[in-house]
C-alpha cells in the first residue's frame, strides 16, 4: 500500500511540478547570485513548495467538508486548471525581448515566490492534492497512516529531483539549450492534458454515476 501511494503519488505529482519547466525561470532569477545563494534559494524554494502541498494533503478533507466541495466537483476544477496549465506549456507565449533581463540583486528572495508558488506548487499540483485528499477518504481508516505516508513520501521524491534540477538549472540549460527546454516543457504540457482529460472524464462520470470500467 505505502510503495502503491508512493509511485501513484509521485507519478500524478511531478509532471505538474515540472522542474524542468522552473529551471530557465530560476537561472534568470538567480543570475547575480553566487552558487551558495543560488543553492540556497533552490532549497528553500523546494521546501516551501513540499510544505504547501503537505498542508493541503493533511487538511484537504476538511477543507472540502467546510466549504461543501464534492470529489466530482475537485476533480472536473483540477482538470480544468491541469488543462490550463499544460496548455500554456504545450503552447507557451513568446517571449517578450529584455524580459527578465537584468541581473537581479545578490539578497532577492525568490524561494517563495516565484518559485515555490506558483511555479512548482501552483495551481494544478494543489488541486491534484485536494483531490486526492478527498478520494484518500475512501479507503478503509487502517490504511490511512500507510497511504498518506506513501502519498508524503512521493511529493518529497518530487520535490528532491525538484532540487536536484534546480541546483543543476545552469547546466541543465547549456546542456539541452533553450530548445530542448523548450521541447521537454512541451512534452510535459502534453501529459498534463492527456492527465487533465482523465479529471474531467472521471468526474463527469462520477456526477452522473457513469461507469468507466
Amino acid at each position: 500500500m505505502f510503495l502503491q501511494a508512493l509511485a501513484i503519488s509521485f507519478g500524478a505529482m511531478f509532471p505538474i511540478v515540472n522542474p524542468f519547466s522552473t529551471a530557465p525561470l530560476f537561472v534568470s532569477l538567480t543570475g547575480g547570485m553566487s552558487k551558495e545563494q543560488a543553492r540556497r534559494q533552490a532549497l528553500k524554494g523546494c521546501i516551501y513548495g513540499f510544505s504547501i502541498l503537505l498542508v493541503f494533503l493533511l487538511l484537504g478533507a476538511r477543507i472540502s467538508n467546510f466549504f461543501g466541495i464534492t470529489v466530482p466537483g475537485i476533480r472536473v476544477a483540477g482538470g480544468l486548471i491541469i488543462a490550463a496549465v499544460g496548455f500554456r506549456m504545450l503552447f507557451p507565449r513568446p517571449r517578450i525581448p529584455g524580459e527578465l533581463d537584468g541581473a537581479p540583486p545578490q539578497n532577492l528572495e525568490i524561494a517563495f515566490a516565484p518559485i515555490a508558488m506558483p511555479s512548482l506548487a501552483g495551481p494544478g499540483s494543489i488541486s491534484v492534492v485536494l483531490a486526492g485528499a478527498t478520494r484518500i477518504r475512501s479507503f478503509p481508516v487502517e490504511d490511512l497512516p500507510m497511504i498518506y505516508a506513501g502519498v508524503a513520501a512521493g511529493l518529497a521524491v518530487t520535490f528532491v529531483i525538484a532540487f536536484i534540477v534546480l541546483r543543476g538549472a545552469s547546466s541543465l540549460v547549456t546542456l539541452l539549450g533553450h530548445h530542448g527546454i523548450d521541447a521537454m516543457t512541451r512534452i510535459f504540457g502534453f501529459l498534463l492534458m492527456c492527465i487533465s482529460m482523465e479529471f474531467l472524464l472521471g468526474g463527469i462520470a462520477e456526477f452522473y454515476g457513469i461507469s468507466r470500467g
